[in-house]
């Protein structure tokens, strides 16, 4: 299926879409925040090491806990490896036991991994993911972009609406629903700063808020808040 303008558009202001089919990973270093950890009992990521796969929905981030073990995410499966990379935790098909029971109130390692992980992948494969197959993307306007995701990739929801700039094709405003919270979190995740590395544009700054009245971002409160501290992208045989 051909790319629309602005996908087209906003590959290009990301690197290219030949840079993007031969990347293989991501690896950042950053922190992370805000009202969605605290509902949950979940401590802030404090210069968080990070590495996700772009073609497959693989994600690590150490320390996902106060011993410094390492949060993995395969698909849907995620586990919990210690520093010596063994296997502490397992917790296959994730995603069936959100947002329901002691979930309502609070979330171990595990839903922290899952939620951390798969949110981040899909945040920093963006440009990728306009390239994919099994999403559906629609035009709603000139620099307006709806989404349907299948189930099979972990994501917020299924429908989701991306706001980029006319003119930069720059990511501006993501829009989706929190399901893992619950059917009520609407949010909106604003771009508040882009950087360069060697040449290539990314996002270094971005902070999620309910979403108001037309599709608005609400200043408050800050749900989620991620700042990139250190970013690089990987490519294939590296």
């Amino acid at each position: 299926m051909p790319l629309s303008t602005t996908a087209e558009r906003a590959i290009t202001a990301y690197g290219g879409e030949a840079l993007w089919k031969n990347a293989a990973a991501i690896e950042m270093t950053f922190s992370g925040g805000g009202l969605a950890f605290r509902l949950k009992w979940q401590k802030p990521f404090q210069q968080a090491k990070a590495r996700f796969e772009i073609a497959v929905p693989k994600a690590r981030i150490q320390p996902i806990d106060a011993e410094g073990n390492t949060g993995v995410l395969d698909g849907q499966d995620v586990s919990i490896e210690s520093k010596d990379g063994k296997i502490l935790e397992r917790r296959p098909a994730a995603r069936r036991l959100f947002p329901n029971g002691r979930r309502l109130l609070w979330w171990d390692r595990l839903d922290q991994t899952y939620f951390a992980c798969y949110a981040l992948w899909n945040y920093l494969t963006l440009p990728a993911l306009l390239m994919r197959d099994d999403i559906q993307w629609t035009e709603e306007s000139s620099g307006i972009l709806d989404a349907r995701f299948p189930p099979h990739l972990p994501t917020h929801s299924e429908r989701q609406r991306f706001r980029f700039d006319p003119a930069t094709g720059l990511l501006i405003q993501h829009d989706y629903t929190a399901e893992v919270l619950g059917g009520w979190a609407r949010a909106s995740m604003v771009v508040l700063e882009h950087r360069l590395w060697n040449g290539i544009t990314y996002v270094s700054l971005r902070r999620g808020t309910p979403t108001g009245p037309e599709g608005r971002a609400r200043k408050g409160p800050v749900m989620v808040g991620i700042q990139t501290h250190e970013w690089k992208l990987v490519n294939s045989g590296q």
